[in-house]
């Protein structure tokens, strides 16, 4: 079993508020995935006061599929989704660069290896709206999977004040959410939820 101190952990954001702020600064290895496509006044200024609060607390950050961005605001890293095909350009592998991805099957794997990713998030672990109650992997099938898979994995998808406990029956080493950020029942410090 992993000792729970050395979990990373990333979320994912739209937006930032007090609240968001608050318990992003309770947890230890915390990474931010900037999770904007927008263009409009209100998605710059998230985005913005996103970059702002990062550099500011040191944290690391990363945008979803964007290239550009990562470049422009000298991000950490880059998330590529799953449906994104695209090999990563020469010009930001420098040294301390990470290419972290996400998949939901041994296909998407290989070409997640491709993409040269250092972290693969494997989803959706738990259940959570977005998938169908079938598509759930729960940990024996997510761990049955990515068994031979030679790659630092990620736990997506569904984890919340609930399930997160349950990491503990994977592999992984690092934990990713979007809505276990807003819960305002987080205690100080965050790995106590483990």
């Amino acid at each position: 079993m992993l000792n729970k101190l050395f979990y990373k952990h990333y979320v994912f954001l739209e937006e930032i508020n007090d609240l968001i702020k608050e318990n992003l600064l309770k947890f230890k290895n915390i990474n931010i995935i900037i999770d904007i496509n927008g263009m409009d006044k209100k998605s710059l200024e998230n985005q913005k006061h996103i970059i702002k609060f990062s550099k500011r607390n040191k944290i690391p950050f990363f945008f979803k599929n964007n290239y550009q961005k990562c470049t422009k605001y000298k991000a950490d890293g880059i998330f590529i989704d799953s449906a994104n095909k695209n090999n990563i350009k020469p010009i930001l592998l420098k040294k301390a660069f990470k290419i972290v991805g996400s998949v939901h099957n041994q296909l998407e794997y290989k070409k997640k290896l491709q993409q040269k990713c250092e972290i693969l998030m494997f989803s959706p672990l738990f259940y959570n709206e977005k998938y169908s109650k079938n598509k759930i992997l729960n940990t024996y099938r997510f761990n049955l999977i990515s068994l031979n898979w030679k790659i630092d994995l990620c736990a997506l998808g569904g984890i919340n004040i609930k399930t997160v406990k349950k990491i503990k029956l994977t592999k992984v080493k690092t934990i990713s959410f979007k809505k276990l950020i807003f819960d305002p029942k987080i205690k100080k410090p965050a790995y106590n939820l483990m």
